[in-house]
């Protein structure tokens, strides 16, 4: 290119304010893939859940020092389909879903194999995971073992394959310890963890447990406690699960289950970098419970 039409370009680009898009750079270079991020969810609760910056951190974390690049989707479910076959076109590495229904995740996958779910998914669907249901099972057995006689769980909605995982550990822990089933159910959102608190409190004022199937969730719990001038874990023991920076930020510290999150991302990627998704392809995580104060004998 001619200086003087190198330096009329310049200048057009100055006027516009372009910026390269690195991850379209990278594309028309060869030099580099693309992982496509795709998040069923609102965008407020995307920016303000500790598990979506978890999942993106293990993402960049497997990432760096890569010719690799990240491009992250936040989309309702409304619009989650036609964004999911526009991707299914121009695919480059892979594909990680979040919260995408099993329905919609399998269509994907018949149309792209390069793909991986960060939970159990439709059959055939690769995954990564947590025992989910061990994990809520260590978290009832231990509040059992601590004395309480009246445990709650707060659970997830139906159809969101970590909350009926959870749910399934729960129950089974009512029928071995031989404790009442208590539960209410709800989104993994700190306002539905308050609002079923209040009601099981209304229900249920002998309660002096809860298990709550997410972090997010139990610090909506433990307001709603505190409101009711209930003391934790003195007068009613918390566990979450997740084991995000909120449990060892709450007061008092929540045990929690942990869910490696970023290392169940990092999975992912890695496994769609290097080209080793196949159908049916898995790796499930330990659950690990980890007390803190807020359920402490």
């Amino acid at each position: 290119m001619a200086p003087h039409t190198r330096a009329r370009v310049r200048e057009v680009i100055d006027r516009l304010g372009y910026r390269p898009d690195p991850v379209a750079r990278a594309l028309a270079s060869g030099h580099g893939d693309v992982i496509e991020l795709v998040v069923v969810d609102d965008a407020t609760v995307f920016g303000s859940s500790p598990y979506y910056g978890r999942v993106t951190a293990g993402i960049l974390q497997e990432l760096a020092g890569t010719n690799s690049q990240l491009s992250v989707h936040v989309v309702e479910k409304p619009d989650a389909a036609a964004l999911l076959t526009r991707i299914a076109d121009t695919v480059s590495a892979g594909v990680v879903l979040v919260n995408v229904a099993p329905a919609l995740a399998a269509e994907f996958h018949a149309r792209c194999e390069r793909v991986v779910a960060m939970s159990p998914s439709a059959p055939g669907v690769p995954f990564v995971g947590v025992e989910n249901a061990e994990g809520a099972y260590a978290a009832m057995v231990h509040l059992h073992e601590t004395g309480r006689k009246r445990i709650a769980a707060l659970h997830g909605q139906e159809g969101n394959p970590c909350a009926e995982g959870r749910r399934k550990g729960h129950q089974r822990a009512v029928r071995d310890l031989g404790i009442p089933d208590v539960a209410a159910a709800g989104k993994f959102r700190r306002e539905a963890g308050y609002e079923l608190t209040q009601r099981l409190l209304a229900e249920e004022p002998e309660l002096d447990a809860i298990f709550v199937a997410c972090d997010l969730m139990a610090t909506g719990a433990m307001q709603a406690l505190a409101d009711a001038g209930r003391r934790i874990p003195e007068d009613v023991a918390v566990v979450g699960f997740d084991d995000s920076v909120i449990a060892a930020c709450s007061t008092p510290p929540m045990s929690s289950v942990h869910q490696p999150v970023e290392q169940m991302a990092a999975a992912a990627t890695r496994a769609l970098v290097r080209r080793q998704v196949a159908p049916h392809w898995q790796r499930v995580f330990p659950a690990e419970l980890r007390v803190r104060r807020s359920s402490a004998a």
